[in-house]
């Protein structure tokens, strides 16, 4: 403070210049991680063609190399007049489905950006429990009557459960 008579010393009657507060950092660090997130999920959404997975169109799940020889199987088909991609691989409301996208989509591009994935690329538990329910909820008859069949002639020991993967692993890929 100064006193009458006194010399003002160095600094002293300008405003006090206050460093950058923790605020400021926060804020400054927030920005940054947002900006390179929002860079980087653009390019990659930009670059992957990512409004198209929002669609049912089968092309779009052939936008990843290592799907085109499913997308090609699917193609001659039996199920290519009556099916696309999504009817066989994701629940079917409206919520489950792009979850399950969303769940998919995140897991290939991490394994497609890493390169750690196995080729040809193979089904997950997850997805094949999908699939398989979506099999029996189109083929509903002839599954009951199957399913009926089995629970009669079930020997001991046999859980009376059937797979219509089991058996019919490519039908959705394969003429």
């Amino acid at each position: 403070m100064e006193t009458k008579g006194s010399q003002p010393e160095a600094g002293e009657g300008r405003p006090r210049r206050r460093g950058p507060t923790l605020f400021t950092w926060l804020s400054l660090g927030a920005s940054v991680v947002i900006g390179v997130a929002a860079g980087i999920g653009g390019f990659t959404f930009a670059y992957a063609k990512g409004g198209s997975y929002m669609t049912d169109n089968p092309a779009a799940c052939a936008n990843c190399h290592i799907m085109q020889d499913q997308y090609a199987g699917w193609s001659k088909s039996s199920h290519h007049a009556v099916a696309v991609c999504n009817d066989c691989h994701t629940p079917p409301s409206f919520v489950g489905k792009y979850i399950s996208k969303a769940r998919n989509g995140w897991h290939h591009s991490v394994a497609f950006t890493s390169g750690d994935f196995h080729e040809p690329i193979q089904i997950t538990p997850h997805n094949r429990a999908i699939t398989e329910q979506r099999c029996r909820s189109c083929h509903q008859p002839i599954v009951q009557a199957i399913d009926a069949h089995a629970a009669s002639t079930k020997a001991e020991g046999d859980d009376g459960s059937i797979s219509c993967i089991r058996c019919h692993n490519d039908v959705g890929h394969a003429p």
